[in-house]
């Protein structure tokens, strides 16, 4: 009696796996692949006690299984421990099924279903098909049959998420299994569900139910006997399904007999399989050019599905061919392969491909091989999962590191150096008028013999340096007439270093310009010596703070407003009422200020004749209203007369009336 061999661990689903550290994951698979092989080597008696005494073993099978068909081989890594566990496992998986009494847990539709998206048709075909010579996988099919056909006929009312989940898993037992697909086919009922289905807008749905309708189809004719009379049955109640539907109001293009007539090769892949059997059967035949005529016009010209891309944007600077560049595909190619993986999602995009050049480009011919699964040796044996490669090499740049421009040697001319004065000008050159009088603008611009071509910009753009010439911004920010603070606000502390050191050096070249000239006794001297301690700047930064103040006028008038002596606070308010000016012979002996006396002796405010006011003779104001005419003065006097005379002497009489009536004054 063999001795007992330690339980297996669970395997981890995807939250628990991103917590495991590379090197516990490489042990976790070492002891995965040291129990699988110690299985594998008991003899059939001790395996089966082990089963039944042991349910880790079947528990880490269906784990592993629906892990790696959700998730694809990427989970295990790339090690070699990881390889010889993927095939270990399945060989234990096929022992199992085909013990005399397997497992119940292993003979569920959904196991079998993740063992053939895992392994593939060739690898998982034979354990599958000696699972269903037991009755449980037929009772587990039953019940998601009976299950399918209630969800399909109950329509919008039905949960469309899980019948589109459960037809996705079953397709792949369906391509893997000829007999699952005859006994979905069994009856016309789950057809039928499914073109009741297919009326329902849902286009993931639709998708789903074309998939399976073309698998379980395509799979009467496959096995070792195939169903030819069964294929002939259900593809008549299709035609009838379909006849049904052009006499209603619906669109007939909408119908699922002619999506799946339009978007799989379904008729012509029966025709070649009739004929290779040598099964001629009249009444199919028939029904096969009936179903021909419900084909969509031009669909399937259409990309079944556009995949987005990654685009390379390098910097190269010579351009090169697309067609040189590895990875780069065509949109045809890749509706191509989305097509085909369509109907096998297991297989990778990069041995689609393969394929797709082996058959020259014929989807047909590539579906049927892998249905027939008759492959080349070469593509029988390669790796089906490998993807296309999104990485694309990039494109090395030249050298193009800017170059001074070299130096030209001047050239001398003179007048006489034309080639008409010479003599020496071609003939074909000279012309009278314009060189091609019936040539028009769009002429010249579609001309492209003398435009400059792509080499030459290049090398332009090569030979220039961005270095040469370049102006000075330094004070661009002060153009506005002050300076701003146009960084951040935690820069404030910076500018107003920036703008003490500023104040400095403008209150020095106030003092002394010539505290800023470029000499060696300038820069030894104590002023020079105490700017520099001011302000941290060298001799070089503060001479050419000074140049570049000399070189823009409008600097210094911004420096001026900028730091001006008044601080904002004024202790006197100067008078701004009006002053008689001074008398016309002695202008300058008077100011005419406030109480002094004028040129005639009267005061400014004196009321009588040569009063301040000037309403008699030589008054106070220097002019007189009855002066020369066209004196300055006169006239001055004259205008000042009628302003004020309405504002005072009219409304004073008037004034003076009401007074005088107020007190009982008789008019008059």
């Amino acid at each position: 009696m063999s001795p007992t061999l330690p339980p297996f661990a669970p395997f981890p689903e995807a939250p628990w796996r991103d917590h495991i550290v590379p090197v516990e994951w490489e042990g976790c698979l070492s002891t995965w692949l040291a129990l699988a092989e110690a299985y594998l080597s008991l003899p059939e008696d001790d395996l089966l006690r082990h089963i039944k005494q042991d349910e880790s073993i079947t528990a880490f099978q269906s784990c592993f299984v629906r892990e790696i068909a959700a998730s694809s081989t990427a989970i295990l890594g790339t090690s070699r421990i990881s390889a010889l566990l993927l095939r270990q496992n399945f060989l234990l998986c096929s022992r199992l099924l085909h013990l005399s009494s397997p497992p119940p847990q292993l003979l569920t539709w959904e196991f079998l279903s993740d063992l053939s998206r895992a392994y593939g048709k060739k690898n998982a075909g034979p354990p599958i098909q000696a699972a269903f010579l037991r009755p449980e996988a037929e009772v587990s099919l039953q019940g998601l049959k009976k299950s399918l056909i209630q969800s399909l006929d109950s329509g919008i009312k039905g949960d469309l998420s899980s019948i589109e989940v459960r037809l996705k898993r079953l397709n792949h037992l369906v391509h893997t299994s000829p007999h699952v697909a005859a006994f979905f086919l069994a009856g016309s009922d789950f057809l039928d569900g499914l073109v009741s289905c297919f009326k329902i807008m849902n286009p993931p749905l639709r998708k789903a139910i074309i998939t399976t309708a073309y698998l379980c189809l395509i799979g009467l004719t496959e096995g070792d006997s195939p169903k030819y009379s069964m294929l002939t049955d259900q593809l008549y109640s299709l035609k009838a399904a379909a006849d049904a539907h052009k006499s209603g109001p619906l669109n007939a293009n909408d119908s699922m007999v002619a999506e799946l007539v339009t978007a799989t090769p379904i008729l012509k892949q029966i025709q070649n399989r009739l004929e290779l059997s040598g099964t001629a059967i009249s009444r199919t035949k028939t029904v096969i050019a009936g179903l021909e005529a419900y084909r969509k016009p031009g669909a399937s010209a259409r990309p079944r599905r556009l995949i987005k891309r990654k685009i390379d944007k390098g910097k190269g600077i010579m351009m090169e061919d697309p067609a040189d560049i590895p990875g780069e595909m065509r949109v045809h190619r890749m509706s191509q392969i989305s097509q085909i993986q369509d109907l096998f999602p297991d297989l990778g995009s990069a041995f689609v491909s393969q394929l797709l050049d082996e058959y020259g480009d014929n989807t047909e011919q590539v579906i049927a091989h892998l249905l027939e699964d008759s492959l080349p040796p070469h593509l029988a044996g390669a790796d089906r999962t490998k993807e296309l490669s999104p990485e694309r090499t990039r494109r090395k740049s030249h050298d193009i590191a800017p170059r001074s421009t070299p130096p030209q040697l001047a050239t001398r001319h003179t007048i006489l150096d034309d080639e008409l004065d010479q003599m020496t000008v071609d003939v074909s050159k000279l012309h009278f008028g314009k060189r091609n009088p019936g040539r028009t603008a769009d002429d010249v611009l579609n001309d492209r013999s003398s435009a400059p071509n792509k080499a030459a910009i290049l090398s332009a753009l090569s030979a220039f340096d961005a270095d040469d010439d370049e102006r000075d911004d330094t004070y661009d920010a002060v153009d506005a007439g002050f300076v701003v603070n146009d960084g951040h606000p935690e820069d404030a502390d910076e500018q107003k270093r920036k703008d003490a050191n500023e104040e400095a050096l403008f209150r020095a070249y106030q003092a002394d310009p010539k505290s800023f000239d470029r000499d060696a006794a300038t820069r030894r001297s104590d002023a020079r010596t105490k700017l520099k301690q001011a302000t941290g700047m060298t001799d070089e930064t503060i001479e050419g703070w000074a140049v570049m103040l000399t070189r823009t006028p409008h600097q210094m008038k911004q420096l001026e407003t900028k730091y001006s002596a008044f601080s904002g606070s004024q202790t006197a308010l100067a008078s701004t009422a009006w002053r008689a000016p001074p008398s016309r012979s002695h202008p300058e002996d008077s100011d005419g200020g406030p109480g002094e006396p004028s040129s005639r002796g009267s005061y400014d405010r004196g009321r009588g004749r040569g009063g301040g006011r000037g309403r008699g003779r030589g008054g106070g104001r220097g002019g007189n209203v009855a002066g020369p005419a066209g004196d300055k003065e006169t006239e001055n006097a004259r205008r000042r007369k009628e302003a004020n005379k309405g504002s005072k002497a009219n409304h004073n009489r008037r004034d003076q009336r009401a007074r005088k009536m107020g007190r009982g004054g008789l008019p008059g």
